[in-house]
């Protein structure tokens, strides 16, 4: 499968040595090829989390559209380059939370474009909602390897999208004693539908559905999971029990004595969290939390800098906003996999450079 123009045009010359081509990978192409693999999108996530500390990554801001604050409502362009690896990658992501209500959609769409570095050239456009969503869980997962309960049994979820059944899948990965899972959701078949797929994925969990009851989701939860849009403080301090792990997956979705009574607060990035409109970043913003409240990045336990859980009581809080590098790390991988296994498209960009076109003479004339 030629993936640039490198390998298309090897060997030849004329307008053959300028065609450029790469790899279309649709969602479906993804699943087919195993790509749902959180063994595999954790190790690309903790392999470049350990490439950006030692210099390894170029990480520019996102650039982020906003079309309705009230409802957050945007689109956001994140790049990043893995210089060992050799590629640049992007993800144009839209994020649209009305979307589920107003016209029953989802409400997040992704592309990944990667290129090569060395000529500059694209290796493959691909479907990124997989990618993006199961980077989500990924990150959730590696925290809850250092910081949740060895031994968790119970997890909880306000949310039952599919950010939240992405978690279940990542958090079941590295915490395989988890056997029942409770969910609360904005209704009822959202609860109902949440079970109905999950269910067949994950076959020794009992599931709860709580009847849109955020407490009894909750309480007593060993892993406790908001994965909501909704802007509001959905989960209350006095549902975290001592000893539980908490992933904070959406914007403002608890109120601050959660974080507040927590042993230990960790992010992907403090410095990219504060910054945002988290829990967290509201409570900075507001002078009710500081640097040195925040007690580690997540690739400082990953490095072994730091420890991870260190009591069985202790409440812990996790906050990712998401890291491009790792998105990226996380595609390349679906891509290689993808493409080892045959699956793609090739399409051309270009059979050969605008002037060696032999109709243009017929086709312009100044």
């Amino acid at each position: 499968m030629s993936t640039s123009a490198s390998s298309a045009g090897a060997g030849h010359s004329g307008q053959q040595a300028h065609r450029i081509t790469f790899t279309y990978l649709s969602q479906e192409d993804l699943l087919r090829a195993g790509c749902l693999d959180f063994p595999m999108a954790i190790q690309a996530a903790e392999e470049a989390m350990l490439a950006q500390r030692r210099g390894e990554v170029i990480f520019p801001e996102k650039i982020v559209q906003i079309f309705n604050d009230q409802t957050q409502e945007r689109i956001n362009c994140l790049p990043a380059t893995l210089k060992t690896d050799r590629v640049c990658g992007m993800k144009w992501v839209s994020v649209f939370p009305p979307n589920v209500e107003r016209y029953g959609l989802q409400n997040l769409t992704a592309l990944f474009v990667l290129s090569e570095i060395e000529k500059g050239f694209p290796l493959a456009v691909m479907e990124g909602t997989l990618a993006s969503n199961i980077r989500v869980g990924a990150m959730g997962a590696i925290a809850a390897k250092h910081l949740a309960p060895p031994e968790a049994r119970v997890i909880g979820f306000i949310g039952s999208g599919e950010q939240a059944k992405m978690h279940l899948l990542a958090m079941k990965t590295v915490r395989p004693t988890l056997e029942e899972c409770r969910v609360s959701a904005k209704t009822p078949p959202e609860e109902d539908l949440f079970i109905q797929q999950m269910s067949p994925l994950v076959p020794d969990m009992r599931f709860v559905a709580t009847r849109t009851n955020g407490q009894e989701a909750m309480h007593d939860a060993d892993i406790l999971v908001t994965a909501t849009s909704a802007q509001a403080p959905l989960l209350k301090a006095a549902w975290m029990k001592p000893g539980s792990f908490y992933s904070h997956i959406g914007g403002w979705e608890d109120e601050y004595a959660v974080a507040q009574q927590c042993d230990k607060i960790v992010c992907d990035d403090w410095e990219t969290v504060k910054h945002r409109t988290q829990t967290l970043s509201r409570m900075y913003r507001d002078g009710l939390l500081s640097d040195g409240d925040i007690y580690a990045d997540l690739d400082e336990l990953v490095a072994g800098e730091k420890p991870g859980r260190q009591k069985p009581d202790e409440r812990i809080y996790f906050n990712a906003v998401g890291l491009a590098f790792v998105d990226v790390a996380i595609a390349l991988a679906m891509y290689r996999r993808a493409t080892a296994s045959g699956f793609g498209q090739t399409l051309t960009l270009q059979e050969t450079t605008i002037f060696e076109h032999a109709e243009i003479a017929q086709r312009y004339r100044c």
